[in-house]
């Protein structure tokens, strides 16, 4: 039995959706970011020394890094979800899996927390700039490759979704970049409609409602 360590508003979600897609029994373990600092509790650090989200227990093993969880989980469990690694499709596979936590997730992150520091009085200089081209670089990119298509590779949902679904979510419904970025916000649109989804989305407004 798979035990998922899940942190509210965090990467969880990824592997939540994950296991509600193929439909996988599993264990639970509800976990809440404080009220305040917006942090995830010290008692994450009892699961893994990071203190993060998400970790599962399975197999006897504790493991961390969203994208490897999605990895594993894929090969094990519901290969149907990914390209064989004889595909062409394969490389582009794994091109978007590793873009989610790289060269997505970078420029998403800088503006989130330049936002907050400048809210909070801070003067940038040299980050604010930056962040903005690298921004407008991906996600221009991005938006221009979704263009027309339904879901990331081979016309069809694989672990590559599952991956850069969570960012570009908050992308457009956090950020409000829809306007800037239509074809991402249909990507969106389509995943968030999927019932595997909605099913993560429940579980997670339960998780902070609890």
């Amino acid at each position: 039995m798979i035990t998922l360590h899940h942190l509210n508003q965090s990467r969880s979600f990824r592997i939540l959706w994950l296991l509600e897609e193929i439909k996988q029994p599993y264990q639970l373990q509800r976990y809440y970011r404080d009220l305040t600092t917006h942090l995830a509790p010290e008692s994450l650090k009892n699961i893994h020394p990071l203190g993060k989200s998400p970790v599962i227990e399975w197999q006897g093993k504790v493991i961390a890094e969203s994208g490897a969880i999605v990895e594993l989980l894929i090969q094990s469990l519901a290969p149907h979800l990914a390209p064989d690694s004889n595909d062409a499709a394969y490389a582009d596979y794994l091109q978007w899996i590793h873009f989610a936590e790289s060269s997505a997730m970078v420029p998403f992150l800088m503006k989130t927390f330049n936002a907050i520091e400048v809210k909070h009085g801070t003067q940038l200089a040299f980050l604010e700039d930056y962040a903005q081209v690298e921004f407008d670089k991906v996600f221009g990119f991005l938006n221009d490759y979704l263009k027309d298509k339904t879901f990331l590779v081979d016309n069809r949902l694989t672990g590559a979704d599952f991956m850069m679904g969570f960012g570009l979510h908050g992308l457009i419904y956090h950020m409000g970049q829809g306007e800037n970025y239509p074809h991402i916000k249909s990507y969106v649109e389509h995943l968030s409609s999927l019932p595997s989804w909605k099913a993560a989305e429940k579980i997670e407004q339960d998780t902070v409602l609890a």
